[in-house]
């Protein structure tokens, strides 16, 4: 049977606007970087999908790397969305990066004209699409021209193959540059995509964060939780079906120190006293300012969606909580 979407799909979403511009993102969004890839059930990740989209998410965020394989994301994306989404293309924000290793040689990786212009064209394919509606510089290339990168990102939206552009893993001062180049090319460019969480605040040292309001781009954040780490997951020991176990490449298990342990349980404690699970307070935190547009979730099944939605009509942090958040955590007064 065919998927039919909820018709009370934006009953309780809210929406921001990216940065100065016209582009709204809900204030969750679904990341496809694990569990869309050739080892994840295919059943699921429909459920996953149909899920999000039941409540008001709109935006799927996906890369060409994404996998495991390489581009696997992409594929059973796209084949979910021939079979089942197309008929709500036009309700879809949906974005893809280059700028990681894709292929072998020269040309498969950074941020080259070559390689930008070549992985998107893959991409598309893959997808099943004729445009995806952001496209993004995965990450800093010192190596080549930051006017090439750009020219590309330009390119990409002039010929009608995405219609916003964004810079991912950048930080404050080549943001800026990139924004003054991409303004002089007439390119939108909208967002930028950045790792934050209550446990890494870089943007927040390196310029970024502070570059938002001046230059008028939004900012959604990836690995809000941290991994997991952010979460009752591993509050307890570490579950022999947990990502560190399984997967290994981005959370191992030295990180879990016994002094991050007492911060987690002193976190967890706190979101306990707000009615909140961990994971929901750690979303909360992300988007305690107007500078966050969306928070970027991924999900190994619905039911993480579903508690990861509960953030969209939750109570502020406090100052007060913000504060022992703070505290907790050695990063703040």
């Amino acid at each position: 049977m065919a998927y039919q979407a909820s018709s009370n799909r934006y009953d309780t979403m809210q929406y921001n606007r990216c940065g100065a511009s016209g582009l709204k993102l809900p204030k969750v969004s679904l990341g496809l970087w694990h569990n869309f890839g050739c080892t994840g059930d295919f059943q699921n990740m429909k459920e996953m999908l149909f899920c999000a989209f039941d409540n008001g998410i709109t935006h799927f965020d996906l890369a060409n790397n994404y996998g495991p394989e390489p581009g696997d994301a992409e594929r059973n994306f796209g084949k979910i969305l021939a079979s089942d989404l197309k008929p709500y293309r036009d309700e879809l924000i949906i974005s893809t990066k280059a700028g990681y290793t894709m292929w072998d040689g020269p040309y498969g990786d950074f941020g080259s004209r070559k390689y930008l212009l070549a992985s998107l064209d893959q991409s598309l394919m893959r997808l099943g699409l004729d445009y995806v509606d952001i496209f993004y510089h995965h990450r800093m290339d010192k190596e080549t021209p930051l006017e090439e990168s750009m020219g590309a990102l330009a390119t990409a939206v002039h010929s009608g193959k995405a219609l916003y552009a964004g810079l991912s893993n950048y930080d404050g001062e080549t943001m800026q540059r990139a924004a003054a180049i991409l303004t002089e090319l007439h390119c939108p460019f909208v967002i930028n995509q950045n790792r934050y969480s209550i446990l890494d605040r870089t943007i927040e040292q390196n310029g970024l964060k502070d570059a938002l309001k001046p230059t008028g781009k939004g900012l959604i954040t990836f690995s809000p939780l941290a991994q997991g780490l952010l979460t009752n997951r591993y509050l307890n020991g570490i579950p022999q079906d947990s990502r560190i176990v399984t997967d290994g490449r981005f959370l191992k298990a030295a990180r879990l120190t016994p002094a991050l342990l007492s911060q987690l349980h002193a976190l967890n404690a706190l979101a306990a006293e707000r009615g909140q699970t961990l994971a929901q307070m750690a979303l909360c935190w992300v988007m305690k300012d107007s500078d966050v547009t969306s928070v970027l979730v991924g999900a190994s099944r619905k039911e993480q969606i579903l508690d990861n939605l509960g953030i969209v009509n939750a109570a502020p942090l406090s100052a007060e909580e913000l504060a022992e958040i703070d505290r907790i955590t050695a990063c703040g007064a």
